[in-house]
């Protein structure tokens, strides 16, 4: 339980991060909005994983993996329109980053 609370934290963070760094992405309401943001993109990329498999996975990220990210982002915004906005190519680059990021920070408690 501590280690999924961990999880979100830390991809409020991020995604908080990607909203300053990347044009087209943008994460409103604060720490919460980002927490908020973060469980619907979780709950996306786990259907997508579960329709398409681990290859899509954070740990099997390859091409398939990047764009099924971008993918999860960009249609996140619909499901919360008032607290995302990601453009096309915003959702791109914020998946390169989120995978720089998730490679760096650590989002699994062991």
């Amino acid at each position: 339980m501590i280690g999924l609370a961990v999880r979100f934290v830390v991809s409020a963070l991020v995604l908080m991060v990607a909203s300053w760094l990347v044009p087209g992405f943008l994460v409103e309401g604060g720490f919460i909005g980002a927490l908020i943001a973060a469980a619907v993109i979780a709950g996306l990329g786990y259907i997508a994983e579960s329709l398409f498999g681990e290859k899509i996975s954070p740990q099997h990220r390859g091409i398939i993996g990047f764009i099924s990210a971008a993918v999860v982002i960009y249609l996140a915004q619909f499901i919360i329109p008032d607290l995302l906005t990601v453009s096309l190519v915003g959702a791109l680059i914020a998946a390169f980053i989120i995978g720089l990021m998730d490679a760096v920070v650590p989002t699994v408690v062991r």
